[in-house]
């Protein structure tokens, strides 16, 4: 009777054994999609804050333009100089956002 306790616990214990190595597969696998996920949504979040960088200096640029022809009476070149200069402020934004182009030095240091 006692042989067919242990036998029937080692059986048990093997069953157990196999489950939890599936278990632990799973897991991986799980793991392994969660880390994809977590880098598209970094993508995603790094596309909308370089487009939203990009379209704000140009609405920047745009709105200052009309102000300035609005009171200045330069109409219409306050608002194609200033929108021409918002869109080349956004290129560089995203520039400098994406790491194609390095930060402006920092004078402080006394590298000139």
């Amino acid at each position: 009777m006692a042989d067919d306790r242990e036998e029937s616990l080692e059986k048990r214990r093997a069953q157990l054994g196999a489950e939890l190595a599936t278990k632990r597969v799973e897991a991986k696998v799980e793991e392994a999609s969660e880390a994809r996920a977590e880098e598209s949504r970094k993508g995603y979040a790094q596309a909308m804050k370089l487009s939203s960088e990009f379209i704000s200096a140009i609405v920047v640029g745009a709105v200052l333009g009309y102000v300035l022809d609005r009171f200045v009476g330069t109409a219409p070149w306050g608002l194609i100089v200033l929108l021409l200069l918002g869109f080349c402020a956004g290129v560089l934004n995203v520039l400098r956002s994406a790491g194609k182009v390095s930060q402006p030095l920092d004078r402080k240091d006394g590298n000139k």
